[in-house]
């Protein structure tokens, strides 16, 4: 492990926990992460592994059989797991955030019949919110939830979602609807949506009565992971599996689990970032030109330097904002922050990396081309970068309210 993106004030445990998930990535995943994405395969084995290691439990409560790990130890596991393939931590994310949901805002049973099994990975989670036509508008969602006409308190659900990672492979997916049902006429948008707890089998084509997902979405880089759409045709959904138990808390509960999400989202970046340091200071040293490494040369040191002090701030932010959250405080800033620069970074020190690998960079032989579409991604994952600006924005004038 190199100097950069230390992390002061962690406890033995979580040392050892990053330790282990690092010799995992570098053992497990960093050998085979290239060839599995060029031919777009899930890593069926990774995933195994990551099971048996306790990483899809790593914030569950102990008392549900989890390791009950802060958002700063999942951040920093997550950090170096994309490190070795960011598709393998998009696998966990949305699983993750699924969890936290269940764990902040499920009714007794809910957690009680659902985080068990989440903590050991058999039951699998992805969320639901975006819709082909409205990308981070989240209030013009238009799938609905309305009431059963046969008065068995059950919901049937309709509407085309957009953007599910873990889509195919996920046994329960969070899926937000507006359910305008007893809601007065000019309620705001973001009052009158509910969160349901979608249960469903693995696969494609129509998975359960009502419930379609077409098959894999296919994308420029972030493959192996399944993107797909879900559709939903009369979905009937119990009265029970609305999340917390009460319809009109969608909007709170997504946006709890997204900022959480945002911070993963930084996590990734860096780790991203971080291997594209790594490729590139190793290429620097071994390719020759006029008679020295390439490293020699003032131009490539200039870049080096770049790119490791983006490494290190993209990170320090990062951690920053996890620990803002296991504080109990509000931390939508400095999460909208973090993702905003992690994954800035992460392009700006991927592209430098590239460069600095040359034509050979264009080489599907080379893994920094892999990076080169992964990175991409983080842009526009959780939100665009203009949407983290327009959050970052509007929490300074609420912090720095004019008294004039």
């Amino acid at each position: 492990m190199g100097r950069l993106a230390q992390t002061e004030g962690l406890t033995e445990i979580q040392r050892e926990i990053l330790s282990t998930v690092r010799s995992f990535v570098d053992k497990e995943i960093l050998p085979v992460a290239t060839e599995l994405e060029h031919k777009d395969e899930y890593p069926t084995e990774i995933v195994e592994g990551l099971k048996e290691l306790g990483i899809f439990g790593l914030m569950i409560p102990e008392e549900y059989g989890g390791l009950g790990e802060s958002l700063l130890t999942y951040a920093l596991c997550v950090e170096e797991i994309a490190r070795g393939w960011m598709s393998v931590s998009g696998i966990i994310n949305t699983h993750f955030i699924v969890a936290y949901m269940l764990k902040q805002h499920g009714t007794q049973e809910q957690k009680d019949h659902f985080l068990p099994r989440m903590a050991t990975g058999e039951i699998r989670g992805a969320f639901s919110m975006s819709e082909p036509g409205l990308g981070s508008d989240v209030s013009a969602i238009t799938s609905k939830g309305s009431p059963a006409a046969d008065g068995s308190g059950d919901f049937l659900l309709n509407g085309q979602k957009m953007w599910l990672t873990n889509g195919g492979s996920a046994t329960l997916v969070a899926v937000l609807c507006r359910t305008d049902e007893g809601h007065p006429e000019g309620t705001a948008p973001h009052k009158s949506m509910t969160t349901f707890l979608v249960e469903k089998e693995p696969g494609f084509g129509q998975v359960k009565p009502g419930l379609t997902v077409p098959g894999k979405i296919d994308k420029m880089g972030y493959k192996g992971v399944d993107t797909t759409e879900l559709i939903m045709d009369d979905l009937r959904v119990p009265a029970d599996r609305v999340l917390g138990g009460t319809t009109g808390r969608g909007f709170y509960q997504m946006m709890d689990g997204v900022e959480v999400g945002r911070v993963n989202v930084a996590a990734r970046g860096c780790g991203v970032a971080q291997r594209a340091f790594e490729l590139g200071i190793d290429y620097a040293q071994q390719r020759h030109t006029f008679g020295k490494p390439i490293a020699g040369h003032q131009a490539i040191q200039f870049k080096l330097a770049d790119m490791a002090t983006k490494v290190e701030a993209a990170h320090a932010l990062m951690v920053g904002a996890a620990r803002k959250k296991d504080s109990g405080q509000r931390n939508d800033l400095e999460a909208g922050m973090a993702k905003y620069l992690a994954s800035e970074y992460c392009k700006e020190v991927v592209e430098d990396a590239f460069r600095i690998h040359g034509g050979y960079g264009f080489s599907k032989e080379y893994e920094i081309e892999r990076l080169y579409r992964e990175a991409p991604m983080l842009l526009i994952g959780e939100g665009t970068a203009e949407i983290q600006k327009m959050i970052v924005g509007r929490r300074l004038l609420e912090e720095y309210h004019s008294q004039g």
